[in-house]
């Protein structure tokens, strides 16, 4: 019987065929997918922050893009699903809110699509579709038999990317 993994803010998990894998509450935050054609084996973080350099003291490396996407590969290549085949489906990194000045707090969707690529280019982990940016919360779920990411956003047709 199908399950549902369910991901939170700042976590990530694992998801085994025939299970999907889901998360919710994307407004800046992103929803990496990281799976492989030939395996049975997928796993997902949610982010909130582009960098783990930029907060100190903090043990929770899932709520950020470097450390976050570092770890899921390492646990996926733990599970022997290796780096080299390993490709990518992101959404979210919307811009919630609009600030009147010009300070990077407005900003941070941006600052965290533009993370997320950044560290998905340095393991060489391709992004084969992605839904980010815009005015716009996302909940996404992935299906590891079909390889399909569903977005889902309030008052929009599901996409499936």
């Amino acid at each position: 019987m199908e399950e549902i993994i369910r991901v939170g803010i700042a976590d990530s998990k694992l998801c085994k065929t025939p299970d999907k894998i889901t998360t919710v509450g994307l407004g800046s935050c992103i929803g990496i997918v990281l799976y492989s054609a030939t395996h049975d084996l997928c796993g997902m973080v949610h982010i909130m922050l582009p960098s783990s350099k930029e907060i100190k003291n903090n043990t929770n490396r899932a709520k950020f893009a470097d450390t976050g996407i570092e770890d899921l590969v390492k646990m996926l290549d733990q599970k022997g699903v290796k780096k080299g085949s390993l490709l990518a489906k992101i959404a979210g990194g919307a811009t919630m809110f609009v600030f009147s000045s010009a300070s990077d707090f407005g900003s941070v969707g941006e600052r965290n699509i533009k993370s997320v690529k950044e560290t998905l280019a340095a393991l060489s982990i391709p992004i084969v579709a992605e839904d980010t940016g815009a005015d716009y919360g996302r909940t996404i779920i992935f299906d590891n038999i079909s390889k399909k990411l569903t977005v889902r956003c309030a008052g929009k047709a599901d996409k499936v990317i």
